[in-house]
C-alpha cells in the first residue's frame, strides 16, 4: 500500500504545474521559446523571408468572442511579448541551408538567391531555431513564401483607414475599436472587399490572381489578428509587411510608428518586381498622401494609379494638392469617400472588369 501510494505521488508531481506555468495557462501565453514565420515574397533571381524569436508570448486563440472583457484581454495578450535576441535560426530551400541571427527584437530577416528557379505560387518553410552549437532544435515554426505569376498588375495596399475601419486619426476612438472588438468583429468599408477582388481578379484567373501586399505602420504583433481579419471578410490572399513589434506598455501608441519605414518598405516591393506596375491603396487619416506621392516620384513608371480614402476631412485640402502632384506626374490617382466611386474609377480606367461574386 506505501509502495502504492508512494508510485501515485510520484506521478502527481510529475504533471503537477508551477503557480508560473498555471497562471501563463489562464493568460495564454507561453514562456517556450517559439518562432513564429511571416509571409516572405520574391521571385526567381532572389526570396525573403520574416519572422520572430520570442521567449515570451500569447497562444493562438481557441476561439472568438463579442465578450468586451474578454477582447479586451484577448489585445493585451498580443503584445505581452519578450523577444529572444541573437537567435540562430535556419531553413532548408532546394537542399540548401539558409542562416540568420535575429536581432535585439527577436526579428530574423532571410535574404538568398535559389540554385534553381521556383515556381510562382505559395510554397510552404520551415524554420528552425537552433543552439549556438547547431546541434539541437531549439523550436520550429512553418511560414509561407509568395512567388506572383506573371500577371497584368499588383497591388499594395495601407490597412487601417484603408480597408479595415480603424479611426486612425482619433486615438480614443481607435483604442475603443482595438479593445473592444476582435479580428472577427472589427469591420471593413462598405463595398472594399468587392473593390479588393476586383483588382484581385482583373485581367488574371481565379488561379493566379494579381498579387498584393499589405504594408502598415500596424505592428508584427498584430501579424495573425489581421491575417484572421483579410479571412474572414474574403480580402484577397497577400503578404503582410509591419512594423516592429512593440511591448504591452506601448499599447496607446500602437499603430502610431514612424512612417519613414513604409516608404522602404514599398520601394523594396517595387525594385523585387522592376517589370510589375503597381496600384497603391492608402486614406488620408495618416502619412499616406506623402508616402504615395514620393513613391510616384521615384518611381512613377511602375505605378499606374494611387487610391487615397478620405476618412479625415481636415486633410482635404492638403490631399487635393496631393493628387495634382501625382497626376501631374502621369499617374491616375482617385480621391474618394465611398468605395463605389473607387469601383467606378477602376472601370473607367481599365483595372477592373466586372464585379466578382463573394
Amino acid at each position: 500500500m506505501q509502495i502504492n501510494n508512494g508510485s501515485d505521488n510520484i506521478k502527481f508531481k510529475a504533471v503537477k504545474k508551477t503557480f508560473r506555468e498555471r497562471l501563463f495557462d489562464w493568460l495564454r501565453l507561453t514562456s517556450r521559446t517559439t518562432v513564429r514565420v511571416y509571409r516572405g515574397y520574391g521571385r526567381d533571381g532572389q526570396l525573403q523571408l520574416f519572422g520572430h524569436v520570442l521567449e515570451l508570448g500569447p497562444v493562438p486563440p481557441k476561439r472568438y468572442s463579442r465578450n468586451i472583457i474578454r477582447n479586451f484581454f484577448g489585445l493585451i495578450r498580443l503584445f505581452i511579448v519578450r523577444p529572444k535576441p541573437n537567435a540562430r535560426v535556419q531553413l532548408v530551400w532546394q537542399q540548401k541551408t539558409i542562416k540568420a541571427v535575429t536581432a535585439a527584437d527577436g526579428f530574423f530577416h532571410f535574404q538568398w538567391t535559389p540554385e534553381m528557379p521556383t515556381d510562382a505560387g505559395w510554397h510552404e518553410v520551415k524554420v528552425d531555431h537552433i543552439s549556438a552549437t547547431g546541434n539541437t532544435v531549439l523550436a520550429s515554426a512553418t511560414g509561407s513564401i509568395f512567388i506572383p505569376h506573371r500577371t497584368q498588375y499588383g497591388c499594395i495596399s495601407d490597412i487601417d483607414d484603408t480597408f479595415l475601419i480603424s479611426h486612425s486619426s482619433r486615438l480614443g476612438k481607435r483604442l475603443f475599436v482595438l479593445f473592444t472588438h476582435n479580428a472577427r468583429t472589427r469591420k471593413p468599408f462598405a463595398g472594399v472587399v468587392e473593390h479588393y477582388r476586383m483588382l484581385s481578379y482583373a485581367g488574371s484567373h481565379e488561379d493566379t490572381p494579381n498579387p498584393f501586399f499589405y504594408v502598415s505602420s500596424s505592428e508584427w504583433n498584430l501579424f495573425d489578428y489581421i491575417v484572421e481579419f483579410t479571412r474572414t471578410h474574403k480580402l484577397p490572399n497577400g503578404v503582410l509587411l509591419l512594423s516592429q513589434l512593440k511591448h504591452w506598455y506601448q499599447l496607446l501608441k500602437t499603430g502610431q510608428n514612424k512612417h519613414g519605414t513604409k516608404f522602404t518598405r514599398i520601394a523594396r516591393i517595387l525594385e523585387s518586381y522592376p517589370n510589375m506596375r503597381f496600384v497603391l491603396l492608402g486614406d488620408d487619416s495618416q502619412e499616406d498622401p506623402n508616402i504615395y506621392n514620393a513613391i510616384v516620384k521615384h518611381f512613377g513608371s511602375q505605378i499606374i494609379c494611387v487610391y487615397l480614402r478620405n476618412v479625415r476631412k481636415a486633410s482635404r485640402p492638403h490631399v487635393e494638392n496631393v493628387k495634382k502632384e501625382i497626376e501631374t506626374a502621369g499617374v491616375h490617382c482617385c480621391y474618394f469617400q465611398h468605395s463605389e466611386e473607387a469601383i467606378d474609377h477602376s472601370l473607367s480606367i481599365g483595372l477592373a472588369e466586372k464585379q466578382v461574386s463573394i
